[in-house]
């Protein structure tokens, strides 16, 4: 049940840190991706350490909740001190390996952690700011996978980045809302503060401007301007997401919808191995 506590399935959001080396494919090496590697594990570890700090402060209201209340400190499968012991030895472990892999790496990573505690602690319960504290996790991801191996991210990509984790966090609302209903202030009192309508209207704005800005990304990155046809994924994914939103009451957990829905699996498949294709044969 530690395993689980750690929650391996939501690991797949730090494969973010790879984002950098897939951009900088035509003068990757072998150290480049080993790096990439040891920065994902650690955003994993890291990130685990936050999951058990935030399921440590939420596991009373988590038992009122229809899934969240089957996590093992909610349901009681393994002691919450046991859990905080894991966490610190995980973060301590973690912490240290950033430092002496690169300083500001290092930083960066406690940056990470930092501003999660806080999110666990207050800013969660602050409307329209958790969703942004959300978002900034993924764009932190994006930073430290270029701090990893040594190469600087464009503007444009980072506000890309940023744009698409605020549509996911938003989503993410917009299900809890939908799910618990009338009800909703039982288990996180900030959700009283959100509608469907509001969501839905913050999810339009955003989906346009992450559009409309990874256009520009192509054109503007340095690169080849071929990567103007990838923009094609990004409309496609970004529109299935929304009909899975809509039509199939899905977005609460962004890394199961991922998996589950083979249409969106592939898009994002495509997507990488076209970006990779035009940077190798096209620049």
């Amino acid at each position: 049940m530690y395993v689980v506590q750690l929650r391996p399935r939501q690991w797949t959001k730090n494969l973010l840190v790879f984002a950098a080396l897939i951009f900088s494919i035509q003068k990757a090496t072998m150290d480049m991706l080993m790096h990439s590697v040891v920065g994902f594990l650690l955003f994993c570890f890291v990130s685990s350490c936050v999951y058990i700090l935030n399921d440590f402060v939420d596991r009373e209201a988590d038992r009122q909740h229809p899934e969240k209340r089957h996590r093992p400190m909610a349901s009681g499968a393994i002691p919450a001190q046991g859990a905080l012991m894991l966490g610190a030895v995980l973060l301590t472990g973690s912490l240290a390996t950033a430092y002496v892999l690169s300083p500001v790496f290092g930083l960066l990573l406690t940056v990470y952690f930092v501003l999660n505690v806080a999110y666990s602690f207050k800013l969660k319960h602050v409307v329209i700011v958790d969703v942004l504290i959300v978002a900034s996790g993924f764009v932190l991801r994006a930073i430290g996978g270029g701090l990893v191996i040594g190469v600087a991210l464009t503007p444009w990509f980072l506000i890309c980045t940023l744009l698409l984790s605020i549509f996911l966090a938003i989503s993410k609302r917009r299900h809890e809302v939908y799910a618990l209903q009338h009800d909703s202030g039982s288990h996180r009192k900030v959700l009283e503060s959100y509608s469907i309508d509001l969501l839905n209207q913050l999810n339009s704005i955003v989906t346009t401007a992450t559009i409309m800005s990874y256009a520009l990304f192509t054109f503007t990155s340095g690169h080849t301007v071929h990567l103007m046809w990838t923009l094609a994924f990004v409309i496609y994914g970004v529109f299935r997401y929304l009909y899975l939103i809509h039509m199939e009451d899905k977005g609460g957990k962004p890394e199961k919808v991922l998996f589950e829905d083979r249409h969106l699996l592939v898009t994002v498949m495509l997507y990488a191995f076209s970006v990779a294709l035009i940077l190798i044969y096209l620049e």
